[in-house]
């Protein structure tokens, strides 16, 4: 699908202000508990076959909001619109029907599938689940063509997990999560787990997938190379917050926020006779039960300005399709190598 094509689209996912607030320690029967703030007024949306990943540090928040937009996790406040349809406060049973169209990738390739189940029953639970095939017969021929589709082959399916390297095991867990043939998937972290040697084979297995199924992603991630080979846009997460949302290309080649720079000057280079700054944050990622005020950057930010202490910078667009919460429009940040 072209990106003109996929503009036009009505979102497939729209989140607005979304929260997820976690209650921590307190004494007898609750009582005077700390909210953390895991996630603290997201809105993003994605179109219909298109990739968006969510980057930012360990413990931003990013597998929580793919959690919590699957319904895995209920979100305290804000809004969750799956194809136009507001899913925030269906029940369990109501849910039930969507997933099937709505599948996650999890990180790791080798605690997400019991050792216990051949892989042919790993893949053909999900069939079971949402009663998908009317005989056994049925679903082994879908469990087939899952495997066909992940470049697996159908004698594979009456191996162990344990028989298979990180890299197969990951292919089993997609095939798993595209068994039903769901329009959206949140992949998270789908190969941070991996050689590096087989990254490349699965961003582009993921890649190939999309194209042919038609699949609508959210890829969570770390690693800004995987992100910038596999992705249409690219939202940057800091302390449960947005900090800029913009097309790869752009947030690549001109990044709007100080953290978005810190974080591509951390990423490697191809060309070895390059040289890049690179940045490297003081402290470390403030505590989420006590976010600091204004700017939740600011007391990493070597921009910061006494302003940054006042209020929280809303996410605005600062060019066509680019949005950066920062109010240093006047900053002239290093792009990628």
């Amino acid at each position: 699908m072209s990106a003109a094509l996929r503009d036009a689209l009505a979102p497939l996912l729209e989140v607005r202000d979304l929260r997820k607030h976690f209650a921590v320690g307190g004494g007898l029967f609750g009582r005077g508990r700390a909210q953390l703030r895991a996630i603290d007024g997201l809105s993003f949306s994605i179109r219909p076959g298109e990739i968006l990943s969510l980057v930012g540090e360990s413990g931003s928040g990013k597998s929580t909001v793919g959690r919590t937009v699957l319904r895995l996790t209920a979100p305290t406040e804000g809004s969750i619109r799956f194809k136009g349809r507001d899913i925030t406060a269906l029940s369990r049973r109501q849910m039930r029907p969507l997933r099937r169209q709505m599948q996650l990738v999890f990180q790791d390739p080798y605690a997400s599938l019991n050792p216990r189940m051949t892989v042919e029953q790993i893949v053909a639970a999900p069939l079971a689940i949402h009663g998908v095939g009317a005989t056994r017969a049925e679903r082994a021929d879908t469990v087939e063509e899952a495997l066909r589709l992940v470049g697996l082959l159908p004698q594979h399916a009456g191996r162990y997990p344990h028989e298979f390297s990180g890299g197969q095991r990951q292919r089993i867990g997609i095939a798993r999560a595209l068994v039903t043939r769901p329009d959206f998937v949140v992949a998270d972290e789908p190969v941070s787990a991996l050689d590096v040697s087989v990254q490349a084979q699965v961003v582009n297995l993921m890649l190939e997938l999309r194209e042919r199924l038609g699949l609508t992603m959210l890829v969570i991630a770390h690693d800004l190379a995987v992100v910038g080979h596999m992705s249409d846009r690219v939202a940057v997460m800091y302390l449960g917050r947005l900090v800029e949302v913009a097309e790869t290309r752009a947030l690549f080649t001109a990044p709007r926020h100080p953290y978005t720079e810190a974080l591509l000057s951390a990423a490697p280079t191809p060309d070895p006779t390059r040289r890049r700054r690179r940045i490297v944050l003081a402290g470390d990622v403030p505590s989420p039960l006590n976010p600091p005020s204004g700017c939740s950057f600011r007391t990493r930010c070597a921009y910061a300005l006494p302003a940054c202490t006042e209020a929280r910078p809303p996410l605005r667009e600062v060019a066509a399709g680019h949005l950066s919460a920062c109010i240093r429009d006047d900053l002239q940040l290093q792009a990628a190598g």
